[in-house]
């Protein structure tokens, strides 16, 4: 997927990238509010260091990271996210 052109991977309402992204950042507050930290939208934008300009490649390490963590995926979330990057010919 970081291979696309962004605007590919960002049309559509939702987006797939949105849909990733929602994903992770899913995980992300379960596994913050698991361990009893205080989570917030700026704070998962800050650990996913999303000032850099390649947004698939951070939520791809963030998804290593949170792996590493112990955190969960939404099963069901992801599924979605793989068909539809399955369908536009992004997984093959």
């Amino acid at each position: 997927m970081s291979t696309q052109e962004f605007s590919t991977i960002s049309e559509g309402d939702p987006s797939l990238l949105g849909e990733v992204e929602s994903i992770v950042l899913e995980a992300h507050r379960r596994l913050y509010e698991s361990e009893g930290k205080e989570w917030s939208m700026p704070v998962a934008y800050h650990w996913l260091r999303y000032e850099n300009p390649m947004p698939v490649e951070r939520l791809a390490e963030g998804v290593e990271k949170l792996l590493q963590m112990g955190a969960t995926f939404a099963a069901d979330a992801v599924e979605k996210a793989w068909n539809e990057g399955v369908a536009k010919g992004f997984l093959n």
